[in-house]
């Protein structure tokens, strides 16, 4: 870092698309009161883009130099801080790894690659003795990771839930208000921009999946294996499924969450039924939304934009602004150990919640009895059981709604089902939050 307390602290910018463009805009528009908060300036001094003749959504200002080699940011002497915003994991690990070697704190909003290889940037940020800071890789202009760094530090964190993927929230929304199907939803959704042409991501789940495992470091201090948290998309939802658990008091959101169970790990990201009561059921569009409980805090909700130039851009300078602070003391996971150690993660078949599971079945007598009896046998516990309208083509849906039950159990009554020759294929089932 520049050594003059005044000097201005020079950014090394990796990527400037949607959010580097946000963040040089905010940079520009908001200097005069940086200064005033930091007690000096913050001023790019190089960009890092792939293709130099590309034009810009920005203007950058006059004496910013434009690079495509990786060397000009890592190497340069006059670059306190490098900011990754390029994406993608390979080349994104070798700037950060690069950027840490010689000496320069890195902020990132790479969710991707701070799951999967968050461990050894981590590792080596902090025999550096230096920042890696990611307020915008969890939830954009949400400060979900200076809340459990610093403000729910002294608590011990009993569960996260979240909205963490803005992209299925705005599909889910328009499925609910709107009556659409999924394939129009997310048409929109594209339309809007709310969606890449591969959406792949953000409707499998995998988005959110990367965003849970920074969480899950954060509030417990442990490290959980991608390949270790159960996910499920949102393409199986139907306009039909959303109705059915809105006449039961619902809605269907895409939730990630984590809590603990006998000293282990509960964790993954599902579409799940959450009560009209509960105040996540009520975050519509491209929002996103956190709920941490704490031992001592209770219960926090933490509601904004999950995207977008200006609120990610935010949350980067964010972070910019922290390690640019006089005297700051890097805090990279909210722990002092580095390595953190592995998560010890319950057995998924071990899960106790409880279900949503929709059946279209022949409307014939007797078929009621048998899915009753198959879910005494596996040691469910029915809460409701309702027939869904008229018969279509000789089936009718039967909707039911279990009390908590493990995920073990609720599998034996699936594979029950599918020997059931009244059972049209297809069976449906939620979680309920």
């Amino acid at each position: 870092m520049n050594a003059a307390s005044d000097a201005p602290v020079r950014i090394g910018l990796a990527g400037l698309g949607t959010v580097g463009s946000g963040l040089v805009a905010i940079l520009e528009r908001n200097a005069d009161w940086i200064r005033r908060r930091l007690g000096r300036g913050l001023v790019v001094r190089k960009v890092l883009v792939r293709d130099l003749a590309k034009p810009r959504a920005v203007t950058l200002p006059a004496g910013v130099a434009l690079t495509a080699d990786p060397a000009d940011l890592v190497a340069d002497p006059d670059i306190d801080i490098v900011v990754e915003l390029m994406g993608g994991i390979d080349a994104a690990f070798a700037l950060i790894h690069k950027a840490l070697c010689a000496g320069k704190h890195v902020v990132t909003a790479n969710k991707a690659l701070l799951a999967e290889r968050g461990p050894e940037l981590f590792a080596l940020a902090a025999a550096k003795g230096l920042g890696l800071y990611y307020e915008a890789s969890c939830a954009g202009a949400i400060p979900i990771v200076e809340t459990l760094k610093e403000s729910l530090a002294g608590n011990r964190i009993k569960s996260i839930i979240g909205i963490l993927n803005g992209t299925a929230n705005y599909i889910l929304s328009s499925m609910s208000d709107k009556g659409l199907p999924f394939a129009d939803a997310l048409r929109k959704a594209q339309e809007l921009g709310y969606a890449e042409a591969d959406p792949t991501l953000d409707i499998e789940g995998l988005d959110a999946a990367h965003k849970l495992i920074l969480l899950i470091r954060l509030a417990y201090g442990r490290n959980l294996p991608l390949s270790r948290l159960f996910v499920e998309g949102i393409t199986r939802v139907t306009p039909e499924d959303i109705r059915f658990a809105g006449e039961f008091g619902y809605t269907i959101k895409l939730i990630g969450q984590v809590h603990e169970a006998d000293g282990k790990l509960v964790a993954g990201v599902c579409p799940m039924l959450v009560h009209q009561d509960f105040l996540l059921a009520s975050v519509k569009g491209a929002y996103n939304a956190v709920r941490v409980e704490g031992d001592a805090a209770g219960s926090i909700l933490l509601h904004g934009r999950g995207a977008g130039d200006l609120p990610t851009g935010s949350a980067v300078l964010a972070d910019i602004m922290a390690l640019s602070r006089a005297g700051m003391t890097p805090n990279n996971t909210g722990f002092v150990a580095e390595p953190l150690p592995d998560a010890d993660v319950l057995d998924l078949d071990d899960a106790v919640c409880p279900h949503y599971i929709h059946f279209t079945v022949k409307d014939q007598p007797g078929v009621m009895a048998a899915i009753s009896k198959s879910m005494g046998v596996h040691g469910v516990s029915i809460r409701q059981a309702v027939q869904k309208g008229e018969p279509e083509d000789g089936y009718v849906p039967i909707v039911f709604l279990t009390h908590e039950a493990t995920e073990r159990a609720i599998r034996g009554v699936l594979e029950d089902a599918v020997d059931m020759p009244f059972i049209k294929p297809g069976t449906v089932h939620f979680r309920v939050l």
